[in-house]
């Protein structure tokens, strides 16, 4: 069995943990993160179910990472974003798994964001021969395919020479992220993405350098009533089909992302996993995992919340106020919720990390 060092994963390492995923049958939790909670609560879930697992930003997670205050918003991403990365790079080889950092939708108007961040990688790896993240995200998928592909390849370029991999999306997720999308779009013919779009995408990234596919079968973020989202998982298999013939490559060749993974049904997501998803995106169903464990606190000890000491007995309430308690019991929700994420996608005992 191949065995990785714990800690951060970059370049080959990451194919090697993408190859590991597809040729098992499984695929890793993709957890947006916003502050130290929400990634320490990952990283011991990922211990606990001895599973690797991928950590990433939004724009909106960075920012808030590096303070929301701050009238600098631009600068205060970045920073968040480098901040958040190098508390992951401390820590991650300390829980012992295997951990791909990575950020997540970047729009035409953030491509700015993931410049500056490769600047930051570009200085890392010409002092230490590793890059900051592991891989970035360009959401152009609301642009013409024209546009969407040239400029994957124009960052593509750089951010292979530093053993980066990029995330490209075809076809649009529905619903909305972070500012991504509308809560509008669930009808959208794009939800349901081209495979002649996926071969030509191939054939143009593959020669620069690594890059995954968030093709879209119907996916939407956030989640819905029933009825609401028609997944269409046989979308991959045709577009891998379709690259594996013109190419002439091996069975899955595509890299294949799940966006909107938040409240799927179990055959829809080992659907998915049989034609190449390695994976799945999460944040809906963890917010709520997060926020549920804290209003049960605040619902069964309400006068907590508002007084320091009960104004009829006179009982302290500061252990029940302390933050440490109720957002520790987020964290223990994400942590419950995860590992029944490692258990549906199959990744829970299957580190590659050396023990």
């Amino acid at each position: 069995m191949t065995t990785l060092k714990p800690g951060v994963v970059t370049g080959q390492d990451y194919q090697t943990l993408i190859q590991a995923a597809k040729e098992g049958g499984y695929a890793l939790p993709a957890v947006n993160v916003a502050g130290t909670n929400s990634i320490n609560a990952t990283l011991e879930a990922a211990a606990r179910n001895k599973s690797d697992v991928i950590l990433q930003l939004s724009t909106g997670g960075a920012q808030f990472y590096g303070g929301k205050g701050h009238a600098d918003a631009f600068n205060t991403m970045v920073l968040g974003a480098v901040s958040a990365a190098q508390h992951v790079h401390l820590l991650a080889e300390h829980y012992g798994v295997c951990v791909v950092l990575h950020t997540d939708h970047a729009p035409k108007a953030h491509i700015p964001w993931v410049e500056a961040l490769i600047d930051y990688s570009e200085d890392l790896y010409a002092d230490q021969g590793v890059p900051l993240f592991t891989s970035h995200m360009l959401d152009l998928s609301a642009e013409p395919l024209e546009f969407n592909i040239s400029e994957s390849k124009r960052l593509l370029e750089r951010m292979a020479a530093i053993d980066l991999s990029l995330e490209i999306e075809l076809g649009i997720t529905g619903g909305e992220e972070d500012g991504v999308g509308s809560e509008d779009n669930l009808n959208n013919p794009s939800l349901y993405t081209q495979s002649e779009d996926c071969l030509r995408a191939h054939k143009e990234l593959s020669p620069i350098g690594h890059y995954a596919l968030a093709a879209s079968f119907g996916n939407v973020h956030g989640v819905y009533k029933p009825g609401n989202v028609q997944l269409r998982p046989e979308i991959l298999k045709v577009a891998q089909d379709l690259v594996q013939a013109d190419c002439q490559t091996g069975h899955n060749p595509l890299d294949l992302v799940f966006h909107g993974g938040s409240g799927s049904e179990q055959h829809h997501i080992d659907e998915a996993i049989s034609y190449g998803v390695f994976k799945f995106n999460i944040d809906t169903d963890l917010q709520f995992a997060f926020s549920k464990p804290i209003g049960d606190i605040v619902m069964e000890t309400p006068k907590a919340f508002q007084h320091q000491v009960d104004p009829d007995t006179g009982k302290p309430y500061k252990k029940i106020y302390d933050p440490r308690h109720f957002l520790r019991a987020g964290e223990k929700g994400v942590c419950d919720r995860l590992s029944q994420s490692f258990t549906a996608l199959k990744s829970a005992g299957k580190t590659l990390a050396k023990k």
